[in-house]
């Protein structure tokens, strides 16, 4: 007890020196401020990066696995062969137990032939492909109306489709509910019978990448149905979930072995999971924060080396008091714990309010740019514990230096 109340005085004592030195301290205090809110900042900005990343890519199933014929193949003899090296008869094969990576799988066929999309007067420019009653739950697909499509609709080749929203806005617009409405494709009637939500893949469309093409720009048909529109059964590429985000590699290569067995090796097929995606995502935001946390560093550094500056000058003027401190029985220990004590004091009210500061900053530049900013509690918890680290790391060496001296040499000096 006598020790608790001996470093409660100390801390007191600490706090009256902070006081009687206002503006000094008060520099100090932003200088520690200015470095903590930068590192928030940064921290918050590639959280809320990450997370707008993974809202996108979450718009494909994170774990999808896509596998198609490698139209690449250097292989001469296997590269004249004609077709996709997929067929219906491979997709009862992979529906079975050959693949236990694989949760579920459906085919996804596209349009070979340019089809005409329209509702009375007007018409619609959407992609247009055929699936099964799985691929709405694979493609993480959810309906804004209606229902999707059921496995006896596939098999019995019915006509009736999927649309996005934009197509809804191209083919009706004044229509509050499209459902039960009839569109034509190629000539033919189809019945909408639900209304996919709407995504977004504003930042893949951005970027370039083929994956962000319009989601809500495509109707969705019975794979089945597009056999008959194309005149053929072949399969152009097909599309799995996988059990788990982990097991997507080998799923693909599940997949792709039962192809390869089955044709023979006439053909050489090619995978893309998102899983590769996703790590290809979280290593060049882990490389972008790690540069921009130690830019914002630079800022807590010269803060830093300011507190230590003011520790060391407030040693030097304070070295009369600290002989008479040690004169009445201080201990160089409680004398040295003393001045870490400022410094300490000094970065934790900087920190708090570099964590205050970068809070605001990321609210407002939320506002600002749309741009989700997420600070987490890591990155708070970091913030607070590197605000100690400083205090302590840049008064150490005052502190030593004021507990070093001699009584009587102390009270000698004016």
């Amino acid at each position: 007890m006598k020790g608790l109340r001996v470093s409660i005085e100390l801390i007191k004592e600490a706090l009256r020196a902070l006081r009687e030195n206002r503006l000094r301290s008060l520099l100090s205090v932003v200088g520690i401020a200015i470095g903590i809110a930068a590192v928030m900042t940064v921290s918050a900005v590639s959280s809320g990066g990450k997370a707008f990343v993974m809202k996108e890519l979450e718009t494909f199933g994170l774990r999808s696995v896509w596998v198609f014929r490698d139209y690449n193949d250097k292989d001469p003899n296997r590269r004249i062969r004609t077709g996709s090296g997929l067929l219906e008869k491979d997709l009862a094969v992979l529906h079975g137990d050959c693949c236990p990576a694989v949760r579920t799988i459906s085919p996804v066929l596209l349009v070979e032939k340019q089809s005409i999309i329209q509702w009375g007067n007007r018409y619609s420019n959407a992609s247009i492909k055929g699936v099964n009653a799985e691929f709405l739950t694979i493609n993480n697909d959810r309906l804004k109306q209606g229902r999707g499509f059921r496995g006896q609709e596939v098999k019995a080749r019915r006509p009736v489709v999927l649309i996005g929203e934009t197509v809804v806005k191209d083919l009706f617009p004044q229509v509050e509910n499209p459902v039960g409405r009839y569109l034509r494709i190629g000539g033919r009637k189809f019945r909408v019978i639900g209304v996919l939500q709407y995504k977004s893949r504003d930042l893949l469309a951005s970027i370039g990448s083929e994956g962000g093409e319009d989601a809500n720009n495509r109707i969705l048909l019975p794979y089945t149905v597009v056999q008959q529109i194309n005149g053929k059964r072949e399969i152009s590429y097909l599309q799995a979930e996988a059990v788990s985000l982990a097991q997507a590699e080998r799923a693909a290569a599940q997949i792709k072995q039962v192809l390869q067995r089955r044709h023979r090796d006439t053909y050489r097929y090619n995978q893309v999971t998102l899983a590769s995606y996703l790590k290809t995502v979280e290593r060049i935001l882990g490389g972008i924060t790690a540069m921009g946390v130690v830019a914002a560093s630079t800022a807590l550094l010269v803060g830093g080396i300011g507190v230590a500056g003011i520790m060391s000058t407030a040693v030097v003027e304070r070295i009369r008091e600290i002989g008479v401190r040690m004169a009445i029985g201080a201990t160089r220990r409680q004398i040295l714990f003393q001045f870490l004590a400022e410094a300490v004091l000094i970065s934790v009210i900087g920190g708090f309010t570099g964590l205050g500061v970068g809070l605001i900053l990321g609210g407002l530049l939320d506002l600002v740019t749309g741009f989700p900013l997420i600070p987490t509690t890591g990155g708070i918890l970091i913030g607070f514990m590197v605000s100690v680290l400083v205090g302590l790391a840049s008064g150490y060496y005052p502190a030593r230096r004021a507990a070093g001296f001699l009584p009587v040499e102390a009270l000698r000096r004016e």
